[in-house]
Parts: C-alpha cells; structure tokens; sequence
C-alpha cells in the first residue's frame, strides 16, 4: 500500500466573487496547482471557505455527479430545473447532472462546504435527464463509539445512490483515539483524505505524521487496511473518498 501526504502547497486554489468565495483544491483542474487533477473517476474535489456572503452566478454542467457537503453554515441553490433550496449544516445536495443543467449558487453568511465531482460513464450519462436531490445531516448514517465518530457519506446505508462507484466518509477522532479504515479499500482502489481540523498520524506498514488542511493519497494494489490516529489534545476531524483507480469506461481528458 503506498501513502502520499500533500501538502497545502501543493494543492489548487481558487476564488469567486471577487474573493468572497476562496477554495482549497486538492484535486483542481489544469493551471490551479493540483498535484493530483483525478483519482480514477472522482474528478475534482474542492474545499470551498466563504467568510460574510458570496455567490456564484448561473453557469453550466452536464454529464459529471456533483456533490455539495456542507461542513458549516448553509448553501443556498437555485438551478434551471426550478429548484430553490438552501442546505444546512451536515447536509448534502446531488447534481445528476445528465443532458445539461445551469445552476447558481452561495451562501448568505458564513460557511465551509466540499464540492465533489464524481465521474460516469460520460457518453451514457448525457442521454439521462438532470436530477437535483438534497439530503439533510439526520438522513445519513452514524456512528460513534470509543471516541470514533463516523457519518457515512456514500456507500453502505448512505441514502444517496449515484452512478460512479464511490464510497465517503466523514470521521471525527477524540484525543488519543484511532480508526481502522478498509471500507471498500480493496484490490486497485485509490482513496483521497482530506483533513479538516487537527492533525494525527496514518500507518499501513509504517507510521506518517499529517496536519491540518494536508491531502492523503493511499493507493492500494492488493486491498489491505490504514489506520489513522490522533495522538493530539484536540479533536481530529477528515473524510475520506474511496473510488477505484480503473474504471471500465473511457474517462474524460481533462485539458482545463
């Protein structure tokens, strides 16, 4: 099993609304400064801050499944499939976005949210009509226990069903605590973490120091498990997607 830490440097940023919104990209497009710009078919993975209010103004997507996790505030959403909504604290919005669809979106105040694009099969996805979903933090499964905390995201018992094969979990370590994590990690499957609060340690044969805001590469040839730890005073907190590194459909030639 090999493990790769990037750190923030090393990833993409980004910006909208003349600054209001600015964004972490651990895995960007072409020119943002992403190491990584694909991990089999999850596309683009972005860590979006937003300070007082900002928006992003209507523009296009087709094809790709974009996800929408808030990690605090609330995001508001208009799309031209007449949808209005705004997601809380904890809650997801889907975009299957099929034929085509325009969304706009941002927040009122304050918030931190993920957008995750997950990739189909490309050529059949454009022939299904666009579908909005939205799925609050009580709709999803937990659990906790040993001061392990684990909302479970995609996969298992989580409502949203997509097309691409992902899995994602959003994980919360009390000081001290561990988790062994083979969720789906099996035979060639590649898994991104994402640290969000804290800092800890990962190991499979060995042990690797991480912090806060760093991207984990763990890629696994022949299925096996990591641990991660937090041997801190504070909480630590990541998620983890898990999707295979080979697909069985051409993937999408990223020039941008």
């Amino acid at each position: 099993m090999k493990i790769r830490i990037v750190s923030p440097d090393e990833q993409g940023i980004g910006e909208f609304d003349g600054g209001k919104i600015k964004e972490q990209k651990p895995i960007g497009f072409s020119g943002e400064g992403s190491i990584f710009n694909r991990l089999g078919p999850l596309f683009y993975w972005a860590w979006g801050h937003i300070e007082e209010a900002g928006q992003i103004g209507e523009h296009p997507h087709k094809g790709f499944e974009i996800l929408t996790y808030v990690l605090g505030g609330k995001s508001s959403h208009r799309d031209s499939l007449g949808t209005h909504s705004v997601v809380g604290e904890g809650g997801v919005q889907v975009m299957q976005t099929g034929s085509g669809m325009w969304h706009a979106e941002g927040s009122d105040g304050p918030a931190e949210l993920f957008q995750i694009w997950l990739e189909p099969h490309l050529s059949k996805a454009v022939k299904r009509e666009p579908v909005y979903s939205k799925y609050t933090h009580e709709q999803f499964p937990r659990t906790s226990e040993n001061g392990v905390s684990v909302k479970t995201i995609l996969g298992g018992q989580s409502p949203i069903e997509l097309v691409a094969d992902a899995a994602m979990v959003d994980v919360e370590l009390e000081a001290g605590a561990q988790q062994t994590y083979s969720y789906l990690l099996g035979p060639s499957r590649i898994a991104g973490v994402l640290v969000i609060r804290g800092e800890g340690t990962i190991a499979s044969e060995q042990e690797i120091s991480f912090a806060n805001k760093d991207f984990i590469v763990v890629q696994s040839e022949d299925g096996g498990e990591i641990r991660i730890s937090n041997p801190g005073q504070e909480r630590l907190r990541f998620s983890i997607i898990d999707v295979p590194e080979e697909v069985d459909y051409p993937l999408y030639n990223k020039p941008w």
